[in-house]
């Protein structure tokens, strides 16, 4: 038996060794003419680490680090990624691979849960528009770095109060002295509480006296001009509305031109982040103060791990940075090769993730203790977390630098870079259009012929990618070759819902869809992912299908964690949320009823289409009673499989041998696929089923 493994598992590398170099894809061709495949092994890695490894990582997980007891923090982080984010991302893309299938008709597998891909889908939608009014902001800060003087690095500018408090070097404090105290206003989180911010006020000669740093009024007064509510919407802001056109046009061009390359692009789009980050690191840590502020940073605080919120707070952060239940894993690992070893990518990946998180904090606390000595403040006046430390805290940092339009040009390009990398990755093209003509149960395609010299690869935005390549699939017939077109009357849809944000008022607008749209849904798709999986579908059958794809069974960790451990944890991490999650309020602005009752929908609208689904469905299948309808919905439907043909032969055969009495073979070689007696078989073709 360990012969035919040994034998099995040779032939399986043999079969998904792929060249590094686009040409050497281009002679071995895609396994699927359809939709296409990856050109190498490292492009579906290096994606999926773009994608997971976001924001979140930068502004985030630091403060999470240091407001739950430094190193020790990492005790429960690391936990609730081997319990959680680990489990969820091997089960995702091992699906995703092995149907070649986008979110929404991958629940062929049962389709009575196909609401759970809609959801997906919905999800990933809202976030897109309030995600490119972050990479609208992030341009803004981007454009406005190219000059001499920093405009947020004074208080003589048109947009400064009299309020305005800019540290002198010579200005010292003293506890018994009237003198001026301040603090950055904290904007929220990306995850949670984008953009809430507290105002601190301090007293002088009796005097209640708000100061404000400049950068502060240059992100309130100038980047936003916030109005006093969400029921005062102002007026349009002009910039940022070419920004948000410049960065909806990037995703319409991405997504219908592509990119003619080599395939070593994602290599730097990948990779770019980590060089500005190590470049920011090597000048942090040689600033006065950045052995403070690392100090803050790293040295556990033991007895915090005691309280609930660290351990809430550490499997929050988990769930939301690895990126499982947006659809975006699905749909990325739906274009690898069949053989491709899945179960390495989902080992190392969330590792990436969870290491470049703590090098992100080394750069940003030592940036922060070189702040707080500069305004003799202690760190835990000036840590803060969300676009309050990327659009606030850190660029007030960056203004004390030497050179400081370099390293802000360089922060806001990083910036831009992760932004978009979360959002991003490189999908194969195919010039082939594929639908299924009624009564025809084989699909039909018409091809156009590709150009030999090169091989073309789409740089396309992850989410709003899943969003429409879900439809696309899902409606072949009508979409598949109006991509273009619908493409375009997406992107112009996400913009139109993009523009109350861009308005004067309109950071209470996108407060409310970061609150609510998929702070407790997301998690509730991920347990019915793991449901349908380990109890419907069947943990011992879908290990069947991950070894038809890699050659051999993972370790049963994986089984009880998506049967047990991982759906108990997502419940934890549900609840904790819920408890946590209060009526959404921005600093001291307290909404009125209309607005949480709008939230509210924002976060139910992406659960409707489970049950809406499932009504559906058992409507449309008149065949017996109710509960056989039931019954027959949750097992796969008969397109369920591999979608190359050669595949969904050793698929079919490897359900045969489960039930038969003697040992089936399948032949591994690539050019036949065949099923016989072991006796019969050459020795070391065949792998015992």
């Amino acid at each position: 038996m360990e012969k035919y493994l040994t034998e099995k598992e040779k032939a399986l590398e043999d079969d998904d060794s792929s060249p590094m170099t686009s040409q050497s894809s281009i002679e071995s061709g895609d396994e699927n003419e359809e939709r296409g495949n990856w050109s190498g092994r490292l492009d579906f890695f290096l994606s999926c680490v773009g994608y997971a490894v976001g924001l979140g990582n930068i502004w985030r997980f630091p403060y999470l680090c240091y407001k739950s007891g430094g190193g020790a923090f990492l005790i429960p982080y690391v936990i609730f990624l081997v319990l959680c984010g680990m489990p969820l991302f091997f089960m995702e893309v091992s699906y995703g691979q092995f149907a070649s299938l986008s979110p929404i008709t991958v629940w062929r597998m049962s389709p009575l849960f196909k609401g759970v891909g809609y959801g997906m889908v919905i999800i990933s939608g809202i976030v897109c528009v309030y995600y490119n009014i972050i990479i609208t902001w992030t341009l803004y800060f981007l454009y406005m770095s190219f000059r001499a003087i920093l405009p947020w690095s004074s208080c003589d500018n048109s947009w400064n109060s009299e309020n305005c408090y800019l540290h002198s070097d010579n200005e010292t404090t003293d506890e018994n002295s009237n003198s001026f105290m301040w603090n950055l206003t904290s904007v929220g989180n990306v995850t949670h509480d984008l953009l809430k911010y507290v105002n601190t006020t301090e007293m002088l000669k009796n005097e209640t006296v708000k100061q404000i740093t400049p950068s502060e009024e240059f992100w309130e007064n100038r980047v936003l001009k916030m109005t006093d509510g969400i029921e005062n919407f102002g007026g349009i802001r002009w910039e940022l509305l070419i920004c948000l056109v410049i960065a909806w046009v990037l995703v319409f061009l991405c997504l219908c031109k592509g990119v003619k390359s080599s395939g070593r692009v994602v290599y730097v789009t990948a990779t770019f982040p980590y060089l500005v980050l190590l470049i920011l690191l090597i000048r942090g840590v040689t600033l006065p103060g950045a052995s403070e502020g690392l100090k803050f940073y790293l040295i556990p605080q033991w007895e915090k791990l005691a309280t609930f919120q660290v351990w809430g707070d550490a499997a929050v952060q988990i769930f939301y940075s690895v990126g499982m239940a947006w659809g975006g894993l699905i749909t990325m690992a739906s274009y690898n090769k069949f053989h491709n070893n899945v179960y390495r990518d989902a080992m190392i990946v969330p590792l990436i993730n969870c290491g470049t998180s703590i090098f992100a904090g080394l750069v940003i606390f030592s940036i922060l203790g070189f702040m707080a000595q500069e305004t003799g403040d202690s760190i835990e006046d000036v840590v803060t977390q969300g676009p309050g430390l990327v659009f606030v805290a850190y660029p007030e940092a960056v203004a004390k630098l030497p050179i400081s339009p370099l390293w802000a040009v360089l922060f806001f390009l990083m910036l831009l870079t992760i932004g978009l990398d979360s959002q991003m990755y490189r999908l194969p093209s195919t010039q082939s259009a594929t639908y299924i003509l009624p009564g025809r149960n084989r699909p039909v395609v018409s091809r156009r012929r590709q150009n030999p010299g090169c091989h073309r690869y789409l740089t396309i935005f992850g989410m709003f990618e899943t969003m429409t390549s879900a439809f696309i699939d899902e409606f072949p017939e009508y979409l598949r070759n109006r991509k273009v077109l619908f493409t375009a009357g997406m992107c112009f849809v996400e913009f139109l819902l993009g523009l109350p944000c861009i308005f004067e008022g309109g950071i209470y607008w996108l407060q409310i869809m970061d609150w609510y749209c998929s702070t407790f849904s997301l998690m509730l798709l991920s347990l019915t992912e793991c449901v349908v999986i380990g109890w419907i579908y069947g943990a011992d059958r879908f290990y069947m299908d991950i070894e038809l794809m890699i050659g051999y069974k993972p370790t049963i960790w994986w089984k009880i964690c998506w049967k047990y451990i991982t759906p108990v944890v997502i419940a934890f991490v549900w609840l904790f949320s819920v408890t946590q999650l209060k009526p959404v309020s921005y600093g001291d602005y307290q909404y009125p009823s209309w607005a949480i009752v709008l939230g509210w929908m924002l976060g139910l609208v992406s659960l409707v289409p489970i049950p809406v689904c499932m009504i559906i469905a058992i409507y449309k299948s008149n065949e017996g009673t109710i509960l056989q309808r039931i019954q027959k919905l949750l097992k796969p439907d008969k397109s369920w499989g591999p979608a190359v043909e050669k595949y969904r032969l050793e698929y079919e055969a490897s359900k045969e041998s489960s039930s038969s009495t003697g040992p089936i073979c399948i032949s591994y070689r690539t050019d036949i696929v065949s099923i016989s007696d072991v006796k019969k078989q050459p020795e070391g073709q065949n792998f015992v089923l």
